[in-house]
């Protein structure tokens, strides 16, 4: 097992390579403005620093969201991509499942919330009973409408440490990572569990629109 895994639905462009058992290399950048130009050179470091070649790589696993729109497909598209090319299958899972798997890693045990910055001064969240059991689906709302339902429990991700007065506990990670996506990738490939299609998990519509009520000038 070869698994190459990206994620761009946060403002981390995270890329790492997973051999089943552990982490083989990994570069992880924040940036949000950056997606596109950052992730293909992050996937060059990544394999040139594990000495391996992309034709290796046995599966890609991919962050499908939630996040915004723009960055959010660009680590999609890549991933699919780069699944047709070589013929190997695409994992997807959800952004907010890596970090809880990864809060795990760092100590949390649970029950805590998962919060990533969706703009708008809203937050994607979800709430797990511990790093691998979410409870419900993840959600858009602004802090201030779901203060009662996360109230007293830990948080983790970036959306927590922009809100503490919604999130007074907020711990690390504050960031996605792909090695933690990975991991738990390789985990549940290991169990023949289930993943999510490749496809977007937007919650809600992008933030470029059509403009609505535009003047029509026909020529003369």
């Amino acid at each position: 097992m070869l698994l190459l895994a990206v994620d761009t639905a946060t403002p981390a462009v995270t890329v790492a390579l997973h051999d089943g058992e552990s982490v083989l290399a990994e570069s992880n950048q924040v940036d949000a403005r950056r997606h596109g130009e950052l992730l293909l050179p992050s996937v060059d470091a990544v394999l040139a620093e594990a000495g391996v070649k992309l034709d290796a790589v046995t599966g890609i696993v991919v962050g499908v969201g939630p996040g915004p729109y723009t960055g959010l497909r660009v680590g999609l598209v890549t991933a699919s991509t780069f699944a047709a090319v070589l013929g190997v299958p695409v994992h997807g899972l959800c952004t907010l499942d890596g970090l809880a798997y990864a809060a795990g890693a760092a100590g949390i045990e649970g029950p805590f919330t998962v919060a990533t910055d969706a703009r708008r001064k809203e937050v994607y969240w979800a709430r797990y009973e511990d790093p691998r059991t979410r409870v419900g689906e993840p959600a858009v709302d602004r802090p201030a409408d779901i203060a009662e339902r996360v109230a007293g429990l830990p948080a983790v991700g970036q959306g927590a440490r922009l809100y503490p007065e919604v999130f007074p506990d907020a711990r690390d990670p504050e960031h996605q990572t792909a090695a933690a996506l990975a991991a738990l990738a390789a985990e549940r490939l290991a169990a023949g569990a289930d993943f999510l299609p490749p496809t977007p998990l937007y919650l809600r519509r992008p933030d470029a629109q059509v403009p609505k009520n535009y003047k029509v000038v026909t020529p003369q």
